[in-house]
């Protein structure tokens, strides 16, 4: 949705690019920075006790529009933020001579948990109130905390929150599921109720422990992984259309990146122009969709990797069972 603002705002693009990021003070190496992609990989950044990183960022506007707009006081604020933690840190960039801005904003270690998002907001005086937004970066970057490789194909949310007392009053109808998925924004959701089951956000924030506590956690973790990779699959196949000829048109975003990577799966038998010619057919004409539904299963089986963590599950339970019974 596209806000509108009873003032006048920058029509123009604004864009930001992360230049490089420090890692307690030493230089995370440049692979770990995904320009295309507009993400970075913090972590095992090579080491794994680090607490501080500082990103080093570089915006650009439409340098006219901004010296011959109506405002004044111009500033441009870098803002870090997690939905998971309600976690948010902003710092000034300093103004450059082009007419954009470029600074550092520091992410802590210990505020923020899983991913993190980087935005560039331009604040002026407009009308003679100070402080208005007048402008935001067209495309956001991407703090990922956990990955190893910078990739934007790990585009979800985890939101942490009670389903029965919590602030998302449309989640208590679901008080009893343990996780939602949400697909209608411009970024998939995963709702955790942490009034679910007692003791699992900390069984899954956890590391290490027991070969049961870790099997519990991978398995659980892959569970998640599956239902959300089924939901944004049946939400990229319903916003599929096609154009006069009947030629798909791919769906932008995260939903175009779930259909080149599930249909080789789901329609192994046809090559991806084909399969979305398929998938509009099936849809079209009202039969064949329950069929597909076995593909669907597999190729989000494979991509949250249930196989491999349930064979590790039933290993830790036999090993343990061995064990119990040494005694």
């Amino acid at each position: 949705m596209i806000a509108a603002f009873p003032y006048p705002t920058l029509f123009g693009d604004i864009t930001v690019r992360v230049v490089s990021v420090g890692v307690d003070g030493d230089e995370l190496p440049y692979q770990r920075i995904s320009q295309a992609g507009r993400t970075v990989a913090l972590h095992q950044a090579g080491r794994d006790g680090w607490e501080t990183a500082v990103l080093r960022v570089k915006v650009t506007v439409p340098e006219s529009e901004l010296a011959e707009g109506p405002w004044s006081d111009v500033v441009f604020l870098a803002v870090l933020s997690e939905k998971a933690t309600n976690a948010r840190t902003t710092a000034v960039l300093r103004r450059t001579a082009g007419g954009g801005a470029e600074g550092a904003i520091e992410l802590d270690r210990a505020r923020y948990h899983s991913r993190a998002t980087l935005d560039v907001s331009v604040v002026a005086t407009v009308d003679g109130v100070a402080g208005r937004l007048i402008g935001s970066a067209k495309d956001p970057w991407y703090v990922d905390l956990r990955a190893s490789t910078p990739e934007r194909g790990q585009e979800i949310d985890i939101v942490e929150t009670d389903f029965g007392a919590g602030e998302h009053d449309w989640l208590r109808a679901y008080r009893e599921s343990v996780w939602i998925v949400d697909t209608t924004g411009d970024m998939p959701t995963v709702y955790l109720n942490t009034g679910a089951v007692e003791g699992l956000v900390e069984l899954l924030h956890g590391r290490g422990g027991t070969a049961s506590e870790r099997a519990v956690r991978d398995m659980t973790h892959s569970m998640i992984a599956q239902d959300a990779w089924t939901a944004m699959f049946h939400s990229a196949a319903g916003d599929l259309d096609a154009d006069e000829d009947g030629t798909p048109i791919m769906p932008g975003g995260w939903r175009e990146s779930v259909l080149r990577s599930m249909l080789p799966h789901v329609l192994p038998d046809l090559q991806p122009v084909d399969a979305l010619h398929e998938i509009l057919r099936r849809r079209a004409k009202g039969y064949g969709w329950a069929e597909l539904q076995t593909g669907v299963q597999f190729a989000a089986g494979r991509r949250s990797r249930n196989g491999r963590n349930l064979t590790t599950a039933v290993r830790s339970l036999d090993a343990a069972r061995d064990t119990g019974g040494a005694r």
